[in-house]
């Protein structure tokens, strides 16, 4: 049976990952959005998630319940065990991922390919002052961030995401299309 690929999509804050990603599961409807579970706030934009509370996700982690799970700038994240029901049903899973968990990512599911969107140091800056979640100091220390490398021997595809997002998006959509022979 042909496994579905779980798409890990990687980059620096401010990059654009969650618009990508919702572009692309608009021009590649046959991709399943992971919903993640994160200690965040529920309703606080962006990506659709599952909110819990720290003692909540760190039973969850003991129940077994994600397949991946990490911490990053204060806060948990999972991908439930549930996304290998439709990995084994051959659909492409698309995820946003944390960089440091990508090994562990790589070691829970055999077709494992990250999406690693990249922008220059100036569009990511102007997206996150736009955002306005972060004081300049905040800003300043996530963009010395943007620059880790990723974990060597991983099946890595690099998009960057400068222009406009549809453009983004359409080559985004190329560079996943399964190879036909």
């Amino acid at each position: 049976m042909t496994k579905g690929r779980f798409i890990a999509v990687v980059g620096p804050s401010g990059v654009g990952k969650d618009s990508v990603m919702e572009g692309l599961a608009k021009v590649m409807p046959h991709l399943h959005l992971v919903r993640r579970v994160i200690t965040r706030a529920p309703d606080l934009g962006g990506e659709n998630y599952d909110a819990v509370s720290v003692p909540q996700f760190h039973d969850l982690v003991q129940e077994g319940a994600f397949a991946v799970h990490w911490g990053a700038h204060g806060l948990y994240y999972g991908i439930p065990q549930t996304v290998r029901y439709q990995l084994n049903k051959g659909t492409d899973c698309l995820a946003n991922f944390s960089r440091k968990a990508l090994s562990a990512g790589a070691d829970a599911f055999p077709n494992f390919v990250v999406l690693n969107i990249t922008a220059e140091p100036a569009t990511l800056a102007a997206r996150l002052a736009a955002r306005g979640r972060e004081s300049e100091a905040d800003i300043a220390r996530r963009l010395a961030e943007a620059t880790k490398p990723l974990p060597s021997g991983l099946d890595v595809i690099t998009l960057s995401n400068d222009g406009p997002l549809d453009q983004t998006v359409a080559r985004a959509a190329l560079l996943l299309q399964p190879v036909s022979v």
